[in-house]
């Protein structure tokens, strides 16, 4: 079997039946070739196992926000203020259009998969919010380059975090609007910048 990294996209599950796949014992490899119009045996060769076939799932939706992001960044410049920096990739993360929606559905059946122990574990999921807390960390220290207590830019930017990800299901659950997820990260990100 070839290193998970040579996979053709193709093979990837769409954002459509991801969800499905990560969250379901139901969903097999006969299943996803079909949705993808391609051979069991194809998904097979390359995934091996149904663990490796969502982490392959879990990464290719992680390459497109990074994508997303680095497309948001650059229009903003190089020269752009932390603030506007941390909202541009916060902003990229809720679900304020149908494809992030699908996004934030696969991480949601990502992380049920985690709590129920259906073979994805924390440590495999933490990366990408590790990644943004240590950005996040990074930017406010740019903003505050004065500040001695490097634990408090830490849980800043951890709080940052946390609070877009809770923005997010709230969004996906229908407890709020995507134009009141934008006005609470505003708000958020007000309070953290100016202390407003």
């Amino acid at each position: 079997m070839p290193a998970t990294s040579e996979y053709p996209r193709t093979c990837v599950p769409g954002r459509s039946s991801a969800a499905r796949v990560s969250s379901s014992h139901a969903a097999t490899f006969q299943s996803v070739a079909a949705e993808a119009g391609i051979s069991v045996r194809l998904i097979q060769y390359y995934f091996g196992a149904k663990r490796d076939l969502m982490l392959a799932t879990h990464r290719a939706v992680m390459e497109d926000w990074g994508r997303g992001f680095a497309e948001a960044l650059g229009a903003l410049g190089p020269d752009a203020a932390p603030r506007e920096v941390i909202r541009a990739v916060s902003l990229g993360l809720i679900p304020l259009d149908d494809v992030r929606h699908q996004d934030n559905l696969v991480f949601a059946a990502f992380h049920a998969a985690n709590l129920t122990g259906n073979t994805v574990t924390s440590e495999e999921m933490m990366g990408a919010p590790r990644y943004l807390i240590t950005s996040f960390t990074e930017q406010l220290r740019r903003e505050r380059p004065g500040e001695t207590g490097a634990r408090a830019l830490e849980l800043d930017a951890e709080l940052i975090v946390l609070a877009v990800t809770g923005i997010s299901q709230a969004v996906l659950a229908g407890g709020t609007t995507r134009e009141t997820a934008v006005e609470l990260l505003d708000h958020l990100l007000d309070r953290v910048f100016t202390g407003e």
